[in-house]
């Protein structure tokens, strides 16, 4: 059996010591926005375009890295953690996974408003680190949720 294997990217939203998180209608669990990176998209592109299509507000990217440019080169936004990710699963063999890359982002708001073909806003709801470690996510949602929250607290006091 061969993996597939796709190019996707995830952002943790942080507003107010808090992460967005929704729960994913065909894998039954909690994440935050992402999807997978489009042929014309770079990974921190697709980050912000699933983040503003899934929750309809306007991330602003936690960087740690100095731009650099030149007339034919420049920095793009590198993400905090990539993650392979295994989607399907037949016994020890791994049929699909996703090679995400992971951002964090802060946003001005915590109103929801998807776009119209989205999950709607019910399906949200925002998390504090203590809220994340309480309820039942995956230990690597818990884990980056939290470092989100505390990447944005240490950015912004």
């Amino acid at each position: 059996m061969e993996t597939t294997r796709h190019f996707t990217a995830t952002v943790y939203l942080v507003h107010d010591g808090a992460t967005a998180l929704h729960e994913h209608p065909k894998l039954g669990i909690r994440l935050p926005p992402g999807g997978h990176v489009d042929r014309d998209e770079l990974p921190h592109e697709t980050a912000l375009r699933e983040a503003r299509e899934e929750t309809g507000l306007t991330p602003t990217l936690l960087t740690d890295h100095a731009d650099i440019a030149s007339e034919t080169a420049r920095t793009i936004p590198r993400p905090r953690h990539l993650m392979l990710a295994d989607v399907n699963r037949f016994g020890d063999r791994v049929g699909h996974q996703h090679i995400d890359h992971v951002f964090f982002a802060t946003v001005d708001s915590r109103a929801i408003d998807p776009a119209e073909d989205e999950e709607p806003a019910a399906a949200w709801d925002w998390y504090t680190p203590d809220d994340l470690r309480g309820v039942d996510v995956d230990s690597d949602v818990r884990a980056l949720g939290i470092e989100a929250v505390e990447a944005a607290a240490a950015r912004f006091g």
